[in-house]
């Protein structure tokens, strides 16, 4: 995958003008784009798009199969945390170093996200996900993992995956994807669309 830098949204934007269209002198300030020039610029966005997406799908299927390994053991299931570094292909999983060892889940759930709140701000990563279980329903002994993700492009979801343990090894089920607020890269999702202009 390629390098793009810091911040993808300023790659994205660097795009967008580059498609635009130049106005001469003679032209009304109120000229619109051919047609080619729009789909260029599609084009150019959709790549930026499918990067984010992809590499949302590394940075979840790594974390994954790593936290799938603690489903297994006889040990209380703790949340745990991940994130793209910004060369887009490295991942490297997040330690407290012993500072969460006797928190509740909510509390490390919390925790890392203000530990990847710091190192997304800085421009440091293009993705993180956080990995916890919860039960599917109130009173259900149903299991599911809960997948926290979020990408510098914009992109905020949760997906929950309801899953068993057969035969020592984790047998997922259809996985439910959902947006969510953000609370990494940005504050709300009008500062990431802000962010790009």
């Amino acid at each position: 995958m390629p390098y793009l830098g810091k911040s993808l949204l300023n790659a994205i934007l660097l795009a967008a003008f580059a498609f635009a269209p130049i106005l001469s002198a003679e032209e009304a300030p109120g000229a619109e784009m051919s047609e080619e020039q729009e789909m260029a610029i599609k084009r150019e966005l959709s790549k930026y798009a499918v990067l984010g997406q992809q590499q949302i799908l590394h940075l979840t299927k790594q974390a994954t199969d790593d936290y799938s390994d603690t489903l297994t053991d006889a040990d209380t299931n703790t949340p745990a945390a991940w994130m793209l570094l910004e060369d887009g292909t490295t991942i490297k999983r997040i330690d407290l170093d012993g500072q969460a060892e006797n928190a509740p889940a909510q509390i490390r759930i919390l925790m890392y996200r203000a530990a990847l709140k710091s190192v997304a701000r800085r421009g440091k990563i293009h993705a993180a996900a956080i990995l916890y279980t919860g039960k599917l329903r109130e009173g259900s002994d149903d299991e599911a993992l809960v997948v926290e993700y979020e990408h510098r492009l914009g992109i905020a979801g949760n997906k929950v995956i309801p899953y068993l343990i057969e035969n020592g090894k984790v047998a997922y089920s259809e996985p439910v994807t959902s947006e969510k607020p953000f609370q990494i890269f940005y504050d709300s999702k009008a500062e990431a669309e802000s962010s790009a202009n």
